[in-house]
């Protein structure tokens, strides 16, 4: 009977989807709000001559053309920043593995130091240091989460990370237009997208807090705290221009 490891330590740990891709889910739904309502609330804030002619449409389409251009962005830069980190793990890790073969008693000594700073007698580290050394792919995966801090990418997909931080980023991001494509720009539309942006990160940090079972005031006031933060930023200088 073939076991598949990766998949029984993740039901072990109860780590599903969401939990998987938490990083990119809350970074690009927390990034897409803020920008979406950065257009609604700095057309909200300018007030300028003749805006309320175009009201909606304006929102709309500059909205909405920046949704998704941002979303490809993020996606795109998530995609190239995590391939760039898996590499990078690859080539330290390969190295570690040379050092390894070519270094042993070297790569010995620091095994038992790495050891010992973390609270084994020099004894006991040197006991398993000799029996772990038998194993370079073991000693490889404690350097380089140990000594080099570098956490393992070798499971990790690019592509999947960029197309996740690009959904999350347009499923969050168009809720606060939705009030301006459902009627015509006025007061009530800006009240209604405040709301349905308020509702959004709440709902993202209620998502944090169900993936992480941090305090769930935590969660959602970190959430609600950094994204009204830059929304009212973005009126401000809406406001100042106007």
């Amino acid at each position: 009977m073939t076991v598949n490891w990766d998949l029984h330590r993740k039901e072990v740990h109860n780590l599903g989807q969401v939990q998987e891709f938490l990083k990119q889910i809350v970074y690009g739904g927390n990034d897409g709000i803020v920008t979406t309502f950065a257009i609604v609330a700095g057309f909200a804030g300018a007030q300028a001559e003749g805006a309320g002619q175009i009201g909606a449409i304006a929102v709309m389409v500059f909205g909405l053309a920046n949704l998704f251009a941002d979303a490809v962005s993020m996606g795109l830069g998530e995609f190239l920043s995590t391939r760039s980190q898996r590499d990078l793990y690859n080539k330290q890790r390969e190295f570690v593995l040379r050092e390894l073969e070519t270094h042993p008693d070297q790569e010995f000594v620091e095994l038992m130091q790495m050891m010992t700073e973390r609270g084994l007698s020099e004894s006991s580290a040197r006991k398993i240091a000799d029996e772990i050394i038998k194993s370079p792919e073991l000693v490889a995966d404690l350097m380089m989460n140990y000594e080099l801090e570098m956490h393992d990418m070798r499971q990790v997909s690019p592509a999947m990370d960029g197309l996740v931080t690009f959904l999350s980023f347009v499923f969050f991001g168009v809720v606060p237009l939705i009030p301006y494509l459902l009627m015509q720009a006025n007061d009530m539309s800006f009240v209604l997208s405040i709301t349905a942006t308020f509702l959004a990160l709440t709902g993202l940090g209620i998502l944090r807090w169900w993936s992480t079972r941090e305090g769930v005031i935590r969660c959602v006031g970190e959430t609600i705290l950094v994204g009204g933060a830059c929304a009212l930023v973005a009126f401000a200088v809406g406001a100042i221009v106007g």
